[in-house]
Formats: C-alpha cells, structure tokens, sequence
C-alpha cells in the first residue's frame, strides 16, 4: 500500500511539471503589459551572443523523445494483457480453497489436505511472479516520470515556453507537442491506475495464499492428532444425524472436478514431462523394432523371451505413464489418483489376459472389482455411516482375498516372490482397516484400506515397468549391434541381470516413497532426513553437510556405473569379436573417461566442499602418491594416454613382450588381452607404455606369411612357380597389391627348398589362409606329379 501512495505522489508531482511546462506561455499572457517583446522581431536568433534556432530545437528534441519514450516503455508492459486473468482465475483458486476448507459438513481429504498444499505453493509462486513483473513494469513507468521532471529544470525549455515571441515562431512544433501530451498524459494515468490496481490485487492474493497455507497445516495436524483418536462413533452405536448427512453425486462431482482443474493448471509441467517420458520409451522402442524388422531379424523377439514389447507398443506406453503419474504427481487431488489406479488395474488386465495362467488372470481381476467398487461408492455420495459399513464389507472380503491369493499363488510364485511381503501388508492392513472402522478410527480406516490396494497395484505395475525397460534395453543392444555390423550373437543374459538389479534398486525406492505417501508419514521422514542431511558441521576449519558427501558419493556411484555399462547402449558387450570396429570402440573409451572426469568434478561441485579445502585433499593426496600411490596414478595416467595416443586400439593385434594376443579392453587402470588360447591376460598400463609394443595393425590390418616346405627332383621350376603362384592369386584374403614371392633354393642333391610369401588382408584369418593355400598346393603338386617330403 505504501508503494501504491508513492506512486500516486509522483503522478500528482508529474502532472503538475506538465501544466508548468505547457501552460507556462498562457500564464505569461497576463503579464504582457509590464514585458511584452514584438511578436515579429525575431533578429535575435541571429545573434551569436544568444540561443539560435538549433538550440531550440535540440531542446524541443529532447521533449519529443521523452514524450515518444512513454508510448516505446508502455508499449513494452506485454505481460499486463496476460496478467489480469491469470490474477482472476488464482482469485477463484484462493475462493474454492477457502470454501473447502472452512467446509465443516464433510471431513477432509487426507490426499486433497496434501494436494491444497502444493497449490497453494503454485498460486504464491505464481502471484509473487506477478508481483515481481508489476513492480519493474513501475519502476520503469517511475523513470519515464523522472526523465519529464527533470526536463523541467531545462533553462532553454523554460524560456522557449515563456518568450511569446518563441511560441509563434515554433507554432507547428508547439501544436504537434499538444497532441502528443495528450496522448501521453492518457498512457502514463491508464497504466498508472491498471499497475497499481493490479498490484493491489497480487498483494491480497498473497495475503490470503498464506492464509490458507496456515489453515491447511493446521487442518493435516489436526487429522493426525484424531487419526487415533475416536472421530465417529462406535460403529454398533446409534447414528450421529448431524455427522451422517448425505453429500450429492452431481455436488460433490463439480466441487473435485473444480479443484483438480485448478491444481492441473498450476501443476501442468510436471505432467508434460511425463507425457514426454512416454513419448521416448514409444518412439525409442517403436524404432528399435523397425530396425529388426528392415533386418529381417524379427526373431530375436522369441529367442531373448520378450514377453511385454511389441512392434507398435501402445499398450505398454500408457501402463509406464499411468505407473509413473504417482511419481510425476505426490500430492495430487484424491480423484486423479483414483482415475489413474482404476485405468492402470485395467490395462494390466488387458495386458496379463492370455500372458499368464487363467488361475492368476481371474485373481486379479477380482483384485480390480475390490479396487473399482469402492471408489464408484464413495463418489455416490453415500452417507457416513453408509460408507463405513461398505468399506467393512470390502475390507473383510480383501483380507478373504489375500489370504486365498497368497496361499494360491506363493508356490508359483517364480521370479515375483518379491510379492509376497507385499501381500503380507495387504493382508495386514485390510485386517486394521476392520479394527479401525469398528472402533471409530475412519480417516485411519481409509488409510490402511487405501495402502493396501495401493501397495499391492504398484509393486505389480513397477515390477512389470522393470521388465518392460529390461526388455527395452535388451533390444536397444541388438539393433545397435545391428547397425554396426557387430556379430549376432551377446551375452543378453548378463545385460538381463545387469539392468534388472539396477532397475530393482529404483523401483524399491518409488514404492517405498509412494507406499510411505499414501501413509501420510513421507514429508514428515523427507524433512527430518533432508533437515539431518543439510545441518552444518564442523570439524576445525572444515565445514560441511552429510547431505553433501552422500550426494558426492552418489554421484561417483552414477558416474562410475555408467562408464561400465554406456557402451552396452552401443552394442558393444566387450567380446573379442569387434575387429571391423575399433575405431568405434576407441570413442566409447573416450566416452568413458569424459563421464569418469566430469562425474568427479560435478560431484565435487554438488558437494559443496569449498575450493581451498578441496585443495588441501589434493595436497594431501600428493604426498599419498609418493608414499605409495604411484603405481596406481601412474596406471591412471598411462590409460589416459593410451586412449588419447592411441598406440593401441580395441581389437588390435599386438605383442607385448612375451605377450602376444588381441587387445579385448583398455581399462583406466590396466589392459586386457586375448590370446589365441582363449586366456586373458590383464597388463597394467604403466606397464605397457615401458616396454616395446609390436603393433600388427596400427595402420592397416595387412599381415606377411609365409609357407615353407621341401620337394623331391626333379620339378621343373617355371612349372612349380607358376602353379603356386595362381593357387596364391585365387585365393581369399589375398592382398593382391603386393605381389607373392617365391624362393626356390636347393637343399640336397635330391631335393630343394620353396619358400612362399604373401599378403593376407585380413590378419584374423592369417591362419586359416595359410592352411587352405598349403592344402591347395600340395593338391596341385599331387595332380602334377611333384612329390613334396616335408
């Protein structure tokens, strides 16, 4: 309010300037008796001595800008078209949440007590927004002001609007200066009004906002403290008239659907993350599995066991939207979290009908009846004691129902047994649910009753989105291995329970978060564990939070993890059989370090550790490295000139001392390599870059061999030349670009020396093309009667 009276004191002072500004020349009319110069001599603007016409003008300039900068900073107030209704709909927000709230026929929502809060933390985000953009669209209409105040001061301006003789001789600037302030002084009293209105109506708006968010912490502590207190009566007692009205279909309908539209609006982010979630997995497996199909690979669908994905994967999309919106959405409105269990029970119907035994089928879809039914009868708007007695009867025939269902299905329960302690808390809850309602306890009745349906839903919905995803990323490996010509053949096995013990981890921790949600103790364990993570500590000099180092930690933990495994998204599993892609598999090393060194120093940044104490463990850690340490730093930075130097590459053959064999990994710290035996032999880095590395492929994948054996004479040699030489030629993997030579050199009396030596192209099958030449020759030999001893 005190801005708004400024803001008032200054437009009266603005106004005031501009009636001395323009109306100054009439006010000198009434003096022109005592001082009135010739309206016609003008000879003065001739003289040198004094201001000449160019000086007036400049001055006049200086007006005309400053009048065309309140059309220019007005122009710029866009956000006002927008504001105003955006202020209106919180206006209806802030007046439906009041209603709900003081509301004292019907108990609240535990769900919606939780959902008001996160509106009402939009609407004062979005009011103090508002707020914001109000106040500096008005300190720049307060600078145009104060720009037309100080024109005042302009002694050129004061004596060209106080000379008569001035006035009629810049008449047309005069007139056209007139229709211009005109129009000025509507702009600067328009939007002075609309900003100080608006800003009025944004301050009681967040007034109210805070307001409402002290009504509604109250009312959630309110239903914590009688949560185990006895609400209503005990249920074998008479009814209590005034607590068992009855709330309409249609009223009670309007009044949710009002407020979740409210809370979409303001929330609408988070759900187009989702969508956009959805939208990925889709697209992503959609092309995965155009490539198999264009690869005519489509079987590869039965050999890995895809149960879940299919070409065009619908279904599934919208079962990993529906199973994320609790996540996306905590504290969403009541009827939003209803709508989403009831569609996402019903697609995994859809999706379990024909997948698994009809035994299984038919207990779960007596699951979605025990889901569905109760929701329909609570929004009939059935009265109190109505309701509790069905929610008994469902509670009873739930706890008949877990109780068959975990005897039924435990001994097949395979790789779902993780359900069985999930069944044991349906069970439990159900039968606390009966104990509640009995004696009284109904919000703690809806608790347990809505826990139990909950927990058990989401686990099944979580561990079918791990297999879904597990799948995903089995056929992510297969067409990449595809598009780069890598062999058919992985280990899918080990992607299978790589992922799927990564993707348990995550799906434990969103069902514990939502399990502890619907218990109405997850904000109140996520503040004392975030307060416990952010306290300060000290020790001597150094500060710092658990909540930094677990972050720190967690970070390395990520990075390190996706370092191992971000080549499994590229196809490549780490096999021997990759040698046409070694320069794709040098990248994927490159790739490696990049998240290993970015990893740290983005966890050290999000620790908070600060810079000079970061310095004092990098000092420390020196003198580690002299003590001790250097062999694994000299690894380290041997790796990382490996890769970078690349004097050896994955898939190359090398001899490394004693050791010869193809190069299988190079790791940060040491190297492994593959031998013809099968062995691996793992080398340190620091250890290869001291010693002489014979590098068979560095520059080409060309390799010589030679063939050596005896014949008997007498031969002719132009004949043996030429035999061998066309057997040499048309054979495979014969680089023809360097010629064979031979070398015939007698040995005996009766025998002689050849000597054969050409290039193979491809050094993999160096062997078997010595071999299948050496087999041709002697076949020739044996044709022509050219006896070979050894």
């Amino acid at each position: 309010m005190k801005a708004i009276s400024t803001n008032l004191k200054k437009a009266s002072q603005y106004l005031t300037l501009l009636a001395c500004l323009f109306f100054i020349p009439e006010l000198t009319r009434a003096q022109k008796h005592k001082d009135k110069p010739d309206k016609n001599d003008v000879s003065y603007l001739a003289d040198s001595s004094v201001l000449n016409r160019s000086d007036y003008l400049a001055s006049l300039g200086k007006v005309y800008e400053a009048i065309n900068q309140v059309r220019v900073t007005t122009g710029s107030f866009y956000k006002l078209n927008s504001i105003k209704p955006h202020l209106e709909q919180d206006e209806a927000a802030i007046s439906l949440l009041r209603d709900r709230l003081n509301q004292k026929d019907r108990p609240q929502n535990l769900q919606n007590l939780q959902m008001y809060q996160t509106l009402l933390s939009e609407l004062d985000s979005h009011n103090q927004t508002c707020l914001e953009d109000l106040k500096e669209y008005d300190e720049e209409l307060n600078e145009v002001k104060t720009h037309l105040l100080e024109l005042g001061k302009d002694t050129v301006l004061t004596r060209l609007f106080s000379t008569d003789s001035l006035k009629v001789v810049f008449k047309s600037q005069f007139t056209e200066l007139a229709g211009k302030k005109t129009e000025m002084d509507s702009l600067i009293k328009t939007n002075t009004s609309i900003l100080n209105a608006l800003m009025a109506r944004t301050s009681t708006n967040l007034i109210n906002i805070k307001e409402l968010k002290f009504l509604t912490e109250n009312q959630l502590k309110l239903v914590g403290i009688k949560a185990f207190g006895k609400e209503r009566r005990y249920l074998w007692e008479t009814i209590n008239q005034k607590m068992n009205r009855k709330i309409g279909f249609k009223h009670f309908l309007e009044s949710e659907k009002k407020i979740s539209f409210y809370y979409f609006v303001y929330t609408r982010n988070t759900r187009l993350l989702l969508f956009l979630t959805g939208a990925v997995f889709f697209f992503w497996v959609y092309y995965n599995f155009k490539t198999l199909k264009k690869a005519d690979k489509m079987d590869v669908t039965t050999i890995y066991g895809f149960n879940l994905l299919r070409p065009k994967p619908y279904q599934i999309t919208f079962i990993l939207i529906l199973t994320l919106a609790p996540v996306f959405d905590l504290l969403a409105p009541a009827l939003y979290i209803e709508g989403v269990y009831v569609l996402l029970a019903i697609l995994l119907a859809s999706l379990l009908y024909k997948r698994v035994p009809k035994k299984v089928f038919y207990t779960w879809a007596i699951f979605v009846v025990l889901l569905l039914l109760p929701i329909l009868l609570r929004l009939l708007g059935f009265q109190a004691r109505s309701q509790r007695w069905i929610l008994l009867i469902f509670s009873i025939l739930s706890t008949i129902y877990g109780i068959k269902a975990f005897q039924n299905l435990r001994p097949a329960a395979g790789k779902f047994s993780i359900l069985l302690p999930v069944g044991i808390i349906y069970i439990l809850f159900n039968i606390l649910a009966i104990f509640c309602n009995i004696f009284g306890r109904f919000t703690l009745t809806q608790i347990f009753y809505n826990t139990a349906i909950s927990a058990v839903l989401n686990s099944i919905s979580l561990i079918l989105l791990a297999s879904m995803l597990t799948e995903a990323f089995i056929l992510q490996v297969k067409t990449s291995r595809i598009r780069r010509n890598y062999a058919d053949y992985f280990d899918w096995q080990r992607v299978e329970r790589r992922v799927g013990g990564i993707l348990g981890i995550v799906i434990f921790i969103i069902w514990t978060t939502l399990f502890l949600t619907n218990l109405n103790i997850f904000n109140e364990l996520y503040n004392f564990v975030l307060g416990l993570l952010n306290e300060k500590r000290t020790i001597g000099s150094l500060t710092f939070t658990l909540g930094g180092i677990v972050l720190f930690l967690v970070i390395i933990w990520a990075a390190n993890f996706l370092q191992k495994y971000i080549t499994y998204f590229f196809g490549d599993m780490g096999d021997d059989s990759l040698e046409e892609n070694k320069s794709e598999r040098s990248k994927l090393i490159i790739m490696r370090l990049i998240l290993l060194i970015g990893g740290f120093l983005v966890a050290v940044a999000a620790s908070g550790l600060p810079i000079d104490k970061i310095t004092v463990v990098l000092g420390a850690l020196g003198v580690g490295i002299g003590l001790g340490l250097q062999n694994i730093v000299s690894n380290f930075v041997s790796g990382i000139i490996l890769i970078f130097d690349k004097t050896l590459r994955i898939g190359d053959m090398v001899e490394l001392g004693d050791k010869k064999g193809r190069v299988k990994e190079i790791g940060i710290r040491a190297s492994t390599l593959l031998t013809d035996d099968g062995a691996e032999i793992i080398i340190p880095n620091g250890s290869i870059l001291s010693n002489n590395i014979i590098n068979w492929t560095l520059t080409n994948n060309q390799m010589r061999a030679m063939l050596e054996f005896t014949i008997s004479k007498p031969y002719d040699r132009e004949v043996v030349s030429t035999l061998i030489l066309e057997v040499i030629k048309n054979s495979d993997n014969i680089f023809l670009n360097k010629e064979p030579k031979l070398i015939i050199s007698p040995k005996s009396k009766s025998s002689s020396q050849v000597r054969v030596y050409f290039w193979c192209m491809d050094i993999s099958m160096a062997e078997p093309t010595k071999s299948s030449i050496m087999a041709s020759i002697f076949d020739e030999f044996d044709d022509k009667g050219i006896e070979v001893l050894s």
